[in-house]
């Protein structure tokens, strides 16, 4: 069976970045997904469309196929006043280098790395953390099946909220926050 719409895909893979290896999937803990239902980026699946279990894989997305290129308007200085809980400022929180969920203007989560910390403000990046990083593949298709009804219907996992879920909490027994 090929790897096409609507198939269920199992695939061991392993990501360099800059010569490192920034991610993997084993045998034991493979990449599992729904081909062609949005879940990986478009080029990805592109690379992998019509292999079949056994068949390896080694491609290069460029950071434009990726996760696009760095964003300086993704990069903002935020008054330290945002990071406060009951008019303290989270120091012990608030580091250079971690990443931390924060609410968007349109009320969605947004995660951004935190790149110093000023005086009066903390210097977040919200740009994909690949941004501006080519991507390089290698990997093994491990599982190619055909999606049950159930599966096109919730997602793989579960994780689609139904059509009428508004997001808003409580109101389709999701587990937003």
């Amino acid at each position: 069976m090929k790897i096409q719409d609507n198939k269920v895909v199992h695939l061991t893979y392993q990501l360099k970045v800059d010569g490192e290896i920034a991610d993997s999937a084993t045998a034991e803990k493979p990449l599992q997904f729904i081909f062609g239902q949005g879940y990986l980026l478009p080029k990805f699946e592109k690379n992998i469309a019509g292999k079949q279990v056994g068949d390896e894989f080694e491609f290069m997305l460029t950071a434009q196929d990726g996760y696009g290129l760095v964003n300086p308007a993704a990069i903002i200085d935020l008054p330290k006043s945002a990071f406060e809980i009951d008019g303290v400022f989270q120091d012990a929180y608030v580091q250079p280098g971690r990443s931390i969920p924060m609410m968007s203007r349109e009320g969605g989560v947004v995660h951004g790395t935190v790149l110093s910390v000023g005086a009066d403000t903390v210097k977040m990046d919200f740009n994909h953390p690949m941004a501006g990083k080519d991507l390089y593949f290698t990997g093994k298709v491990e599982l190619v099946r055909d999606a049950t009804e159930e599966e096109l219907k919730d997602g793989l996992f579960g994780e689609r909220k139904p059509r009428s879920c508004s997001g808003s909490c409580g109101s389709c027994n999701s587990d937003c926050k």
